[in-house]
């Protein structure tokens, strides 16, 4: 077995681990399953890679993120290290030759999505296969406490049966404490087991800033405070919207998105990374394993619906340890569109069972037919079809997917790839049958070697410039082979796939699970609640995440717009404790009224007395009866 520091020296140049990751490697080559919680930029992926190469085997990760797979697959082989990904909306034959390559041993990682592990054929390859380490990316989807469940990820358990003496990794950037339980529980972990890092980000400053007018706040800080930016926005034309603005006022920006082309998304991100595009508005698509260490301000100008998710989008400014600005601007208004999007997110059975029946009749899909099958799906397309409002129509896709009916990826970049199949004499003849496509073929014997023997990767833009014709140009001369008989050509894709889990059943018989419907909607709500607390509560921001995700007694940071006093409707910390105690050594001899409880106080104080008071009956730690007022036994 290789040394870990010799692998992290040999293939990625440092010569020391950053804080936690050796810990962790040394608990999986010691073969304990391992929860690995470790907020955004903390290298995650060196603790599974690092170990895959130390010994023998192949490591399988498991990721729902289809463009972080391919990113880290692409990064791997750059380091001369042998990693595959297979992911739903690949060609069956291309599956099959990496997934045969794995069984040979010449593949070191093995990157799966979720969807991927109820294949027979994944699951039959798996068993010849000798795994030596089974990670788990992201791994808060795996529960039903957490801000992203996604039910394939329920299928792991099942892997483990087939791999009973293959330790776990589990990875996250966020969980509370009853996400890390439930994520041991699910993964079946011998015994628990938790590397943590610190969530507190002592160079980052958390700043809630009540504004109306939020356009004008947003120039003020860009101006103020130089360097790098992100600013999280809600929707695609809002992107667009502010990155246009900005570019006009002379601000170097770029919008992107989901609805970008990946071509377009890594063009964009790309430009951004080597700093030539200062500010990236953006929707939550972007970010996920981007490392730019050197992000001075990240900027939402909506509130999210989960702490879980602004945590992991805020923690992307200041990975270099100098002092960033997590920003968010808050209007009341934020409030009443979170519990907005909160009703519509939960549609009636009715609803999602006229969705699913226009999703069979759209794919042409048999009653009894269907598991397993992949398509190619534009919400925005499908929705127009059968004239289906866009946004209900989601939040059933999505309810759809919980119950395990249906999968939806993010866009998939599958290049082109072409296959001759003919012999060399007869694709001769060919071409001087037809002297149109005889520069095409020549450049392509060139370019794709083995092309005879299977299927291989068509570079059909390079080509497309060399030759001085269009890429659809192209397109037509191969279309028109493959109708000859010359050869087999697969186009190029790249649009999101929508894949059946299940055999298509008649709509009417659809079911779906009451008792966790009732949870997830809870679950949901709860995560709304305490996001609108975070940026209306008097206490200091970093203590609040920090409580969030299960750490107690933490001290003011000092650095956000409570501590610092930025907004005189906020209480400082100190006010805040002392009359809090106040309040309870009050009520510690029993319940009172209202007016006496401010009564004890003076008049000019009231404002703020209410103001606790409020948010304490909220929390549950005074009960109120309309009447009077006792500070709840139970806390």
């Amino acid at each position: 077995m290789s040394e870990p520091l010799d692998i992290l020296s040999r293939y990625w140049g440092y010569d020391s681990f950053r804080p936690l990751q050796a810990e962790i490697i040394d608990d999986v080559l010691s073969g304990r399953d391992t929860l690995a919680l470790m907020p955004t930029g903390g290298g995650k992926s060196i603790c599974f890679q690092v170990p895959a190469l130390a010994r023998e085997g192949i490591c399988i990760v498991i990721s729902p993120l289809i463009s972080l797979m391919k990113d880290q697959v692409f990064q791997l082989q750059k380091r001369g290290i042998s990693a595959e990904a297979v992911y739903s909306g690949m060609r069956h034959a291309d599956i099959d030759r990496i997934l045969d390559n794995c069984v040979l041993g010449r593949v070191k990682l093995l990157y799966l999505s979720p969807e991927r592990l109820t294949t027979d054929l994944a699951r039959e390859r798996i068993k010849r296969m000798k795994v030596n380490l089974l990670a788990v990316d992201e791994a808060h989807c795996i529960s039903q406490w957490g801000y992203d469940f996604r039910p394939a990820y329920l299928n792991i358990a099942e892997l483990r049966e087939q791999l009973p003496d293959t330790p776990v990794l589990a990875l996250t950037a966020t969980a509370t404490p009853e996400v890390v339980t439930d994520i041991q529980n699910r993964l079946q972990f011998a015994a628990h087991h938790v590397q943590s890092k610190s969530f507190r980000r002592s160079n980052l400053s958390y700043v809630v800033l009540h504004e109306e007018g939020k356009w004008n706040k947003l120039l003020d800080i860009l101006r103020k405070v130089p360097g790098s930016g992100v600013i999280y926005v809600r929707s695609r034309r809002k992107s667009a919207e502010i990155a246009t603005h900005l570019s006009r006022l002379g601000i170097s920006a770029d919008a992107y998105h989901a609805g970008l082309t990946p071509e377009e998304r890594s063009e964009k991100q790309d430009a951004w990374i080597a700093g030539k595009t200062r500010i990236m508005v953006a929707t939550n698509a972007f970010g996920m394993g981007i490392d730019k260490p050197d992000v001075r301000t990240v900027i939402h100008t909506e509130l999210p619906d989960s702490l879980e998710a602004y945590f992991q989008e805020a923690g992307r400014a200041g990975r270099d340890g100098n002092r960033a600005y997590a920003v968010l601007l808050y209007q009341p208004a934020d409030s009443e569109r979170l519990h907005r999007q909160y009703e519509v997110s939960h549609p009636s059975l009715e609803d999602v069972r006229r969705v699913y029946r226009a999703l069979g009749n759209y794919f042409q899909l048999a009653v009894g037919a269907g598991k397993g099958a992949s398509f190619d799906f534009e919400l925005a397309e499908f929705s127009s079809a059968y004239k289906l409002n866009a946004v209900p129509t989601w939040n059933a896709l999505r309810i759809l997917e919980q119950e395990g009916w249906i999968s939806l990826t993010e866009a998939v970049f599958v290049p082109p790839s072409l296959h001759i199949i003919v012999s060399k004499e007869q694709l001769y003849d060919y071409q001087l049958r037809n002297r149109q496509s005889d520069t095409l073929i020549k450049t392509i014997l060139r370019t794709c070697q083995g092309a005879f023997l299977q299927p291989v990767r068509f570079p059909e833009s390079q080509i497309a410039r060399f030759l001085e014709v269009s890429v659809t140009e192209i397109d037509l001369m191969l279309n028109r082979m493959a109708a000859d008989g010359i050869l087999r050509y697969f186009p190029r894709k790249d649009r999101p796939q929508l894949i059946f889990l299940e055999e298509r059943v008649d709509a009417a018989h659809l079911t779906w699970d009451n008792e966790r419907q009732t949870f997830l909607q809870t679950r949901h709500l709860d995560r709304i609640r305490k996001a609108i607390d975070y940026a209306e509560r008097p206490e200091c921001r970093n203590v609040q995440l920090l409580r969030y995700f299960g750490e107690e007694g933490a001290k003011p940071c000092g650095l956000c717009d409570v501590c610092l006093g930025r907004d005189k409707k906020y209480l400082s910390p100190d006010e805040f404790e002392h009359i809090r105690e106040e309040l309870f050594d009050q009520l510690g001899t029993g319940p009172s009224s209202l007016d006496e409880v401010m009564e004890a106080f003076s008049p000019k104080y009231r404002k703020r007395v209410l103001q606790v008071l409020h948010y304490l009956i909220d929390e549950g730690d005074i009960l109120s009866t309309g009447t009077e007022i006792r500070k709840n036994p139970r806390r």
